[in-house]
């Protein structure tokens, strides 16, 4: 949650919420709000370059998520913030 926002819906029947929800619709499948799930890193990452002693994160990375997808980078590069 701290470094990939919820996205999306999950249509996996392998979360939990997902197969409740599919169950407590007597089988018709039914979305959830995606809250990725991941146990794995990120992948390829930047050969030569580190952020606090990990590859650095580019449009190519992947992680996998624990209900079976695949999360992409949707926009590469650094946005500006403001804090108000």
């Amino acid at each position: 949650m701290a470094n990939i926002a919820p996205f999306g819906v999950c249509r996996s029947m392998a979360n939990p919420t997902v197969s409740a929800a599919t169950s407590a619709a007597m089988g018709v499948l039914t979305p959830m709000p995606c809250i990725p799930a991941t146990a794995s890193p990120w992948t390829p990452g930047a050969a030569k370059t580190h952020i606090a002693g990990q590859p650095a994160l580019h449009g190519q990375c992947t992680c996998l998520c624990n209900w079976g997808g695949v999360i992409k980078i949707d926009q590469p590069g650094t946005r500006k913030t403001m804090i108000a």
